[in-house]
Formats: structure tokens, sequence, C-alpha cells
């Protein structure tokens, strides 16, 4: 079964936090992903831009529209994301506790299904 592994950081929190400390997060987060990678739970692993990089698109009264930015003004923002295999939410949650970003992080675990499976 695949979990999505959505990491969110507290925006202002994340940016105090030094660019030295980041780096070596990241190679933390490179050598852990490589791992699961090869264990063959990680199926994907991406991080994402700040916020304010953001188009959202919306479909209004048949109109669609895109405007620049973020839809929300929040406390946390979605950093990243991980879609891991496990064979069910405990094995998933127990993959996400190990990967080093939750020192700067929360991670929600969430189980996906296929649109054709409709559950």
């Amino acid at each position: 079964m695949k979990f999505l592994c959505q990491i969110w950081f507290d925006t202002e929190k994340s940016k105090l936090v030094p660019q030295s400390e980041w780096d070596a997060l990241t190679q933390e987060c490179i050598i852990s992903d490589n791992r699961w990678r090869e264990s063959g739970h990680l199926q994907v692993a991406l991080a994402l831009h700040e916020p304010s990089t953001a188009v959202t698109v919306r479909l209004r009264n048949g109109e669609v529209s895109a405007t620049d930015g973020p839809f929300a003004e929040i406390k946390e923002h979605l950093g990243g994301f991980v879609l891991i295999e496990a064979e069910n939410i405990e094995e998933a949650k127990t993959i996400a506790s190990t990967f080093p970003i939750l020192k700067y992080s929360s991670i929600e675990v969430r189980p996906t299904y296929a649109i054709q499976d409709g559950k």
C-alpha cells in the first residue's frame, strides 16, 4: 500500500534555521532517502520551493483564473512530500519517524488509493 508523507514546516521557525544546518540536513536526507529507496519502500521524494513561488489555479463560474502565491496565509507550509510503500499505517509511521527532516518539521502520513479503486 502507498502512503503520502507530507512534510510541514512552521513558516516563521524555518526561516530562523541557518543555511549551514539546512545544507547538513539535506545530506542526511539524501542518505536516508537512498536507504529507503534501496529497500523498495521509497517511491518518490521531492522538496518544494517556498509558498511565495506558487501559483493557485481556480475554476469559478466556468472561468479559470490563476493568481500568484499560495491559496491562504497559514502558519505552516508544505515543504515537500515522500511517497512510500508500506504494509500498513504502522510501518509507514515507523518509516516516516526515521526521516531526518523530522527535526525541523512534522510529517503527515496518509494512505492513498487509486481513483479506479473507488475507496
